[in-house]
């Protein structure tokens, strides 16, 4: 798509994509444009979660146009990903009763332990059905899932790869890609971001240091579902995609967290 809407802004797909991110050019002005985003954005925008949003315009092809501020900055490295501020921004994201209302009025739908577990077993190939430590753990998560009252769950964003963390030059930090939002336990998040980025030795002090909660038995409990979850989710991935180098990897994560009893 190249289109220029009637006040000039030309809008032109990004590095060449043909989906949905584009940048959006008038005289020296530029923005980041994104087609048919969730309403969402408006309250992440508000909130200071992502970059500010600037407009939202309805075009004659019947999509949606929003445009944020355009900001130069980078990617998070998979090392700065354990640092105490994507933790504060989680906190922030975790305990915004704004987003919360934000994403029910959209349709945001709830998910639950049920659900992620019906998602894992959901076309699942034969080999890793059939492999005994996936196995055994899907049935250990299946026997036992966390209580955690769905009136308590958070908004949760539900990609947390470190590619979705925007550093502003100005060293602002921000969370970007929101279309895997859902209302959850916000110990999945929590989890996903753990299993990929904190080094095991390291999560109890990682989650000590930066949530107040973690010293809960129920927390630490929910922490330990969810992360074995967010594993056996992680090595259906790699599997269906043949990436077996990586699944591997977690399948060895996977052995290593079930054959310790102090999780945490």
């Amino acid at each position: 798509m190249d289109f220029r809407l009637d006040d000039g802004w030309q809008i032109r797909p990004i590095g060449g994509n043909t989906g949905m991110a584009y940048v959006g050019t008038k005289e020296q002005e530029k923005l980041f444009i994104k087609r048919n985003t969730s309403p969402f954005l408006a309250a992440l925008s508000l909130e200071e979660i992502t970059p500010r949003l600037v407009w939202t315009r309805h075009i004659s092809t019947g999509d949606t146009l929003t445009a944020q501020e355009w900001l130069n900055g980078r990617s998070l490295t998979r090392g700065e990903m354990k640092d105490g501020r994507v933790a504060a921004l989680l906190t922030k994201v975790h305990g915004s009763n704004v987003l919360k209302k934000m994403l029910r009025q959209v349709g945001g739908c709830y998910v639950f332990p049920e659900d992620l577990l019906a998602s894992y077993f959901r076309g699942l190939s034969s080999s890793l059905r059939q492999h005994p430590l996936l196995k055994n753990v899907a049935n250990e998560l299946r026997s036992y899932q966390p209580k955690f009252d769905h009136r308590d769950y958070s908004v949760c964003h539900g990609d947390l790869n470190h590619k979705n963390w925007l550093l502003s030059d100005s060293n602002r930090l921000y969370l970007v890609d929101w279309e895997s939002a859902t209302l959850a336990d916000p110990a999945m998040d929590l989890s996903m971001l753990m299993c990929q980025y904190v080094p095991r030795k390291d999560w109890k002090a990682w989650l000590t240091t930066n949530f107040e909660q973690s010293l809960k038995d129920t927390f630490q409990q929910r922490i330990a579902w969810y992360c074995r979850l967010s594993l056996l989710l992680s090595i259906k991935h790699h599997c269906e995609r043949g990436h077996f180098i990586e699944m591997n990897q977690d399948i060895l994560k996977l052995a290593d967290i079930s054959k310790k009893q102090d999780f945490i």
